[in-house]
Order: C-alpha cells, then sequence, then structure tokens
C-alpha cells in the first residue's frame, strides 16, 4: 500500500528551506545608499589632514558625505586639484583652489612674474627682493656679484630650493662663486636690517581669501600669526651664517629648538597674533593704519600679477560661464611677509596651502576665525543645488525650442531687418548685464554683512586707488597674455561694466522707444521726471508709487531670500490690478511704460504728461520741455556719451523720423563695437 505523503511536505519536490542561498542570488552585499537630509549642506572633507577644518564645518552646520561623494556642496583639499576636477563640478559646489594659482604659489614662478611686472613698473613693485632662478639666470647673478667686487661691497644672499616648502633645504651664502650652477635655485638679496622685537627677528602670517576671479574679489584677516626666531638677532657674518634659528623665522624651523617658547599668553611665546602685534605697534607711537594699508597694497599687486594666469585657466575649465557669475572656486592664501626697521613690508612667499595644524591655543583661534568667516563669507545655501538643476533645465529647454533666442541675420537683409536686429542684440546684451548687476548687488549686501574679521581690499572703495589697481591689471594682461590682452582690455573697458542699475534700465527703455517706432506703433508719451518739490508733481509720484509698487521686488534684500522669492514676486507684480478705479488709467500707462520692472534698491518711475484736453495736436508733434536731472558723480563717460540717446527726438515727419533711427543705430552700433 503506498504509503501517504507527510504533512507539510510537497509531493514531487524536496523541502524548501528559506535561509538556503539560491544559486543565482548573489553573494555581494549590496550598499545601502543613505538618503541625505533635505535641506543641509554637505561637504567632502577627504582630502584634508587637519581636524580644524571638520571642526568648523560641523559648527557651520554642515553635513559631511562619504569621502567618494563627488556631489557635495562643498569640496575641501590640503593640496592643489588637477584642472580636470573644476572642469567637472556644477555651478553649486565650491572648491577651495583656483587653477593657475601656482604662478605665484611657486618661488620660482613668483620670482619670474614679479621680474616681468618690474621690468613693466618699476616704482609699484618695489617690495620684492632682488631675485635670480638659477640656473637660467646663474650668469646674471655672477656679473653682479663681480660689480659688487668692483665697488668693495659684500652682500648676503639666501638660496631656497625652487619648489620647497617648510625650510627645508634653505642657507645663507656671502661668496656666490660657490654656487652650482645647474641646480634649479632661487637666490635673493638678504634683508640685513630687519625690524625687531625683543631682540628677535620675525615674519608675518597673512591671511588672503580669493572669492572670484571673474571679477577678481580680494579680503584680507586682520589678524594672523607673528613667527618668530629663537636666537637674538645679529646681523650675518661670516661667524653665523649657519645659524639658521637666528636668520630663519619658519615655525617648522624654530619648533626644533630647546629654546622655542610656548605660551598660552598672546603676549609672550615664539608664536604671537598680529593682533598683539598691532597692539604694540600702537603702543611704541607706530602708524597702525598705514601699516594695514602698505599690507592690503601689497598682497593687491602681488594677486594682480597672478589674475591673469588665474582668469584663463579657470575660464578653459568652465566655458561658456557668463562673466560675473557665482565661482566654484575659491581660495585661502598664506602670505609670508617680513618688515624691515623702517616697517616697510616686503614679500617672502605665498602658501597656497597654508597650514591649518594647531599646536598650540593661539593657532586654534586664529585659523578658527580664518575659516568660519571664511565660509561665511561664501554664502553656501541649501537652495543653491535645486536652482542650479531648474536652470540647466530651462536652458536646455530653451535649446530645444529655441526659445528667446535671437534669429540669425540673414545675408540680403533690408535695412529695416538689420536695424531691428541691431536693436535686439542690445536689448539682450542691456538685459545680461542688468542681471549681474543685480546679483554683484546681492552678493556685496550679503558680504558686508557676513565680514566678520575680514575686509574687503579688492575692488577697494577708494576710486583713486581702484583706478590705479585697474591699470595695473591692463599691464599685468599685456604682460602675460600679450595675445589675448586686446579682447580683456575690451572686457575691462566696456561702458557698461560702470554703469548702474538705473543708467542701464534708462538704456533699455530708449531700446523700447526706438524699437516701437521700427515697429511702426504708436509711440507711447515719456516724458522728463517731474520735480517733487512742485506740488503738482508730488501728487503725481505718490500715484506712481502706488501703481508702480505692485511689479517691483526688492533686490536690497538678502541673496537666499531675493533668489527664492524673486519668481513668487514677479508673478505677483503682474497679477495685482490697482483698486483705486478712479487712477487706473494713470496707472495702465505707467505699466506699460515700465515693461522692464525696476527693483526698490532703483525706485525711480518715469512719469508721464499726457497732453492737455484742449491740444489735438499728435504726440509727436508736440512741444516737449526738457527737465534736466542731476546726473551722479558716478556715472561713467560712457553714460554721458549715450545721453543723448535719452533726450526726445524733434519733431519731424515719417521720413525725417525714418534716417533719425538710422542715425540712432548706427550710433548703438558704433557702441557695441
Amino acid at each position: 500500500m503506498p504509503s501517504l505523503p507527510q504533512d507539510g511536505v510537497i509531493q514531487g519536490s524536496s523541502p524548501l528551506d528559506l535561509n538556503m542561498e539560491l544559486p543565482y542570488q548573489s553573494t555581494v552585499k549590496r550598499k545601502v545608499r543613505k538618503k541625505k537630509k533635505k535641506g543641509i549642506i554637505t561637504a567632502n572633507v577627504a582630502g584634508t589632514k587637519f581636524e580644524i577644518v571638520r571642526l568648523v564645518i560641523d559648527e557651520m552646520g554642515f553635513m559631511k558625505t562619504p569621502d567618494e561623494d563627488e556631489t557635495s556642496n562643498l569640496i575641501w583639499c590640503d593640496s592643489a586639484v588637477q584642472q580636470e576636477k573644476i572642469v567637472e563640478l556644477q555651478n553649486y559646489q565650491r572648491i577651495n583652489h583656483f587653477p593657475g594659482m601656482g604662478e605665484i604659489c611657486r618661488k620660482d614662478f613668483l620670482a619670474r612674474n614679479m621680474t616681468k611686472m618690474i621690468k613693466s613698473r618699476p616704482l609699484d613693485y618695489t617690495f620684492v627682493p632682488r631675485t635670480w632662478i638659477f640656473p637660467a639666470e646663474y650668469t646674471q647673478f655672477q656679473n653682479y656679484v663681480k660689480e659688487l667686487k668692483k665697488k668693495r661691497k659684500q652682500k648676503t644672499f639666501i638660496v631656497k630650493p625652487a619648489n620647497g616648502a617648510m625650510g627645508h633645504g634653505i642657507s645663507l651664502i656671502r661668496n656666490g662663486d660657490k654656487l652650482p650652477s645647474q641646480d634649479h635655485l632661487i637666490v635673493q638679496e638678504y634683508i640685513e636690517k630687519p625690524f625687531l622685537m625683543e631682540g628677535y627677528k620675525f615674519d608675518l602670517r597673512i591671511y588672503i581669501l580669493v572669492t572670484s576671479c571673474d571679477p577678481l574679489k580680494i579680503f584680507l584677516y586682520h589678524d594672523g600669526l607673528v613667527r618668530m626666531g629663537t636666537e637674538k638677532y645679529i646681523p650675518p657674518n661670516e661667524s653665523n651664517l649657519t645659524q639658521l634659528y637666528m636668520h630663519l623665522t619658519n615655525y617648522s624651523v624654530n619648533k626644533h629648538n630647546e629654546r622655542f617658547e610656548r605660551d598660552e599668553t598672546e603676549n609672550r611665546g615664539s608664536k604671537r597674533s598680529i593682533k598683539w602685534f598691532t597692539e604694540f605697534l600702537q603702543a611704541n607711537q607706530h602708524d597702525v593704519a598705514k601699516f594695514w594699508s602698505d599690507i592690503s597694497e601689497l598682497v593687491v599687486k602681488t594677486l594682480i600679477v597672478a589674475e591673469p594666469h588665474v582668469l584663463h585657466a579657470y575660464r578653459m575649465c568652465r566655458p561658456g560661464q557668463p562673466p560675473g557669475s557665482e565661482s566654484v572656486c575659491f581660495e585661502v592664501l598664506g602670505f609670508d611677509i617680513l618688515l624691515d626697521r623702517k616697517l616697510k613690508p616686503w614679500l617672502l612667499e605665498i602658501n597656497r596651502a597654508p597650514s591649518f595644524g594647531t599646536d598650540q591655543k593661539i593657532d586654534y583661534d586664529v585659523k578658527r576665525g580664518v575659516l568660519l568667516n571664511a565660509l561665511k563669507l561664501l554664502n553656501i545655501r541649501t537652495s543653491d543645488k535645486r536652482r542650479n538643476l531648474a536652470k540647466q533645465k530651462a536652458e536646455a529647454q530653451k535649446r530645444l525650442y529655441g526659445q528667446n533666442s535671437i534669429k540669425r541675420l540673414l545675408p540680403g537683409s533690408s535695412d529695416w531687418e538689420q536695424q531691428r536686429h541691431q536693436l535686439e542684440r542690445r536689448k539682450e546684451e542691456l538685459k545680461e548685464r542688468l542681471a549681474q548687476v543685480r546679483k554683484q548687488i546681492s552678493r556685496e549686501e550679503h558680504e558686508n554683512r557676513h565680514m566678520g574679521n575680514y575686509r574687503r581690499i579688492y575692488p577697494p572703495e577708494d576710486k583713486t586707488l581702484l583706478e590705479k589697481y585697474e591699470n595695473l591689471l591692463a599691464v599685468a594682461f599685456q604682460t602675460f597674455l600679450s595675445g589675448r590682452a586686446a579682447s580683456f582690455q575690451r572686457e575691462l573697458n566696456n561702458p557698461l561694466k560702470r554703469m548702474k542699475e538705473e543708467d542701464i534700465l534708462d538704456l533699455l527703455e530708449q531700446c523700447e522707444i526706438d524699437d516701437e517706432k521700427l515697429m511702426g506703433k504708436a509711440t507711447r508719451p515719456r516724458g522728463p521726471k517731474p520735480l517733487c518739490s512742485m506740488p503738482e508733481s508730488s501728487e503725481i509720484m505718490k500715484k506712481q508709487k502706488y501703481c508702480s509698487s505692485d511689479s517691483s521686488y526688492d533686490s536690497s534684500g538678502s541673496s537666499s531670500e531675493s533668489d527664492e522669492n524673486e519668481e513668487y514676486q514677479n508673478k505677483k507684480g503682474e497679477e495685482q490690478v490697482p483698486y483705486d478705479l478712479k487712477h487706473s488709467n494713470h496707472c495702465k500707462l505707467i505699466q506699460q511704460s515700465n515693461s522692464m520692472r525696476r527693483s526698490v534698491s532703483c525706485p525711480r518711475s518715469i512719469s508721464t504728461h499726457s497732453p492737455s484736453m484742449g491740444d489735438t495736436r499728435p504726440i509727436s508733434a508736440q512741444q516737449v520741455i526738457s527737465v534736466s536731472r542731476p546726473t551722479s558723480a558716478s556715472r561713467s563717460h560712457s553714460l554721458n556719451r549715450t545721453s543723448s540717446y535719452l533726450k526726445p527726438l524733434p519733431p519731424s515727419n515719417e521720413a525725417n523720423s525714418d534716417n533719425s533711427q538710422v542715425k540712432y543705430l548706427s550710433d548703438y552700433t558704433g557702441t557695441m563695437k
């Protein structure tokens, strides 16, 4: 008799063990990706060995990501990064190095570039000791030594490796004949009369933050480190040339001396703060303001030498990125500066990867402030990534559907089509510049609120000093990028670059007037701005302010708020309707004339003088009384040159008006060229 199947066992198959591994099941454990919290700024700090960087990241509220995560908002590396990595970054990301900055951070490159600028502007670059690069300039150095011997003079020279760091390989010599001719070395004149403090030689570590190279923006941290030698200073002679603890101020050298003092108080020890040093200068009747001014000028002039190299390399890494857009790079630099007995600063070297080690409390206090204030100035926001993705999507749709793109001018086009094309190009250029100006205003307002212990040293507020720096910048482009200097010079001299928001809006409005004339539309009446002191004008201004308030948005607020609310405010301005029916016609006229919305930071409405009831002449034939506005002193010469565009055209017939349009557009073309 056949046996019945047992309970729980399926006949014709073996029992199935749920824990048994199936033959097709992978034995590799799948890595579960943790979902990032929404609204959190992420930071990748895998490339740094300094704990203070991680502590500041935590203090800022950033979330540290895994080492392999390349999508973080912030990427921090101790060493310089490859240009390929900067190419791959998204617009919302930030990395702490610029491409091309090695042109001033390597000792041999710094000497070579400074020598070129000294030849062009010798009176402006007197803060660099005389330098020779071996082996290329070995013969020039030997000739200089021979000239000294003829004059029965003897100087001391300091010899450094071309790409050395931390004081390795540095020596002092007085006889240049013994130097090897084929080694890669830097030879400098030794500053024999330094400013001494308590009998010791010292140097200053100044921290500089560069947030952008297009345009250039430089901030100086008003604190730093005073690094002292550990043996009393005696001018160099044959007997003490080898006493490096006396002649060198590097911390990495002097910390090995048994006389190195690690004191926690700010006025004692071999390492002190610049804040204490400025108080020391003030107590000894020295000019502290001139001290900081000289330091700032040295830093700016040095970075002007680097700007052509950095800007060219950055644009090669970020092609198609419009000028003035948010920089994906920033850099904290360490300037090593020596003061002579007259308190004149001398540039020793620049570190693009300054040490953020915190061996002492003074290191922690100073370097924490440097990093914390720098990250606050960068204005990294949680919405950056979302806005960047939305912008990429919008640009892709524009390319796909050809929206808002200017059609190419076909060969054999009529004069009318050429005029329209020139006007369209002009309007697009003005709109782009207007957007850049508003973004720049928003950034500057954020920087002014979050500068902390930093001070903006470029661009300076002093217009005379700014003009001096811009002239040096033009010389630097001509010296280092002679083949591309013309294009950069045109960019620097672009009249739109110096215009304010109000000036650009004026030009845009004039473009709209001429476009209406070309299209044969009835010209809407536009008159001069009324004088607010007159009773009639004050009433008009109140009405205009009421009517135009619905279509304006606040660009003077914080950058994060204005970016997130911009779309909402624009929609709000289009949807709201004035409730006062008595003024509806007037409001409608104002809204038509102001097709470009004006921000609150530029609260200027253009009034319209409607013709009187008794005057039935056409608008073009009516006489317009010109009321001149006091122009701002900051308007550039290019605006004065284009001020004729803003004047009303004289009454004329249609034939004359066409001629005037052609003449006006030719003027526009000249300005664009």
